[in-house]
């Protein structure tokens, strides 16, 4: 059976933060759109700042291998759960845009389809491996996306959108039945495969959560 690790191994991270100030959101676009969304860049703009992170190898790995957790759980408990990936989101208005490194919807929007492109997740997942030089909760809230979960140091930490700012919850409200700390536990586990298949073998044990 998989276990929380108690102290997570020591890896140097291998990503690269720098920041850029007084930036104009008419720059923070053409930079942007100077990048296709892709794995390795993220780009974070907040109020004339901003952030650009390289990631690495580890880093990918990391955040891949929980997307698969989620997205084997959200199949085995016929959740309809519709990733969107690093898609970048921008918000003029608010002067904040940036990439996550994975976001989700619930089912289908009523003014979309999965072909087309959406204003806002309904939750992204950050992991975070050197501390962030913008605050991406502030630029998430003003995005309006109702949940953030962030992976650091082996372990989740959930935020949920209250009015302009978020609080941390114990549990996902879009997804109360997930389990954080069986899927952390698992995306220590260095063959994904395994993972997921360890996942599957304990959601079998467990049955429906009706049940």
């Amino acid at each position: 059976m998989a276990a929380v690790p108690s102290q997570p191994p020591i890896v140097e991270p291998d990503e690269q933060r720098v920041v850029l100030y007084g930036v104009t959101w008419d720059q923070y676009v053409q930079i942007s759109d100077m990048f296709p969304d892709g794995p390795a860049l993220r780009l974070t703009y907040l109020e004339g700042a901003l952030e650009i992170m390289v990631t690495g190898g580890q880093h990918e790995q990391v955040k891949t291998r929980i997307a698969r957790l989620i997205e084997t759980w959200s199949e085995v408990r016929d959740v309809d759960l519709r990733g969107w990936g690093s898609t970048t989101f921008r918000r003029a208005a608010k002067e904040r845009g940036l990439e996550p490194d994975e976001c989700y919807c619930l089912g289908e929007r009523p003014e979309t389809d999965e072909l087309q492109v959406i204003d806002r997740p309904d939750i992204a997942l950050e992991v975070i491996m050197t501390s962030p030089l913008v605050d991406k909760l502030r630029v998430y809230a003003g995005l309006e996306v109702p949940e953030v979960w962030t992976f650091r140091r082996g372990a989740f930490h959930v935020f949920i959108l209250d009015g302009e700012q978020y609080r941390e919850a114990e549990r996902s409200a879009l997804l109360p039945d997930l389990d954080f700390a069986l899927i952390a536990a698992l995306a220590s586990e260095p063959k994904q495969l395994d993972a997921v298949r360890t996942l599957r073998a304990r959601l079998a044990e467990r049955g429906s959560p009706s049940e």
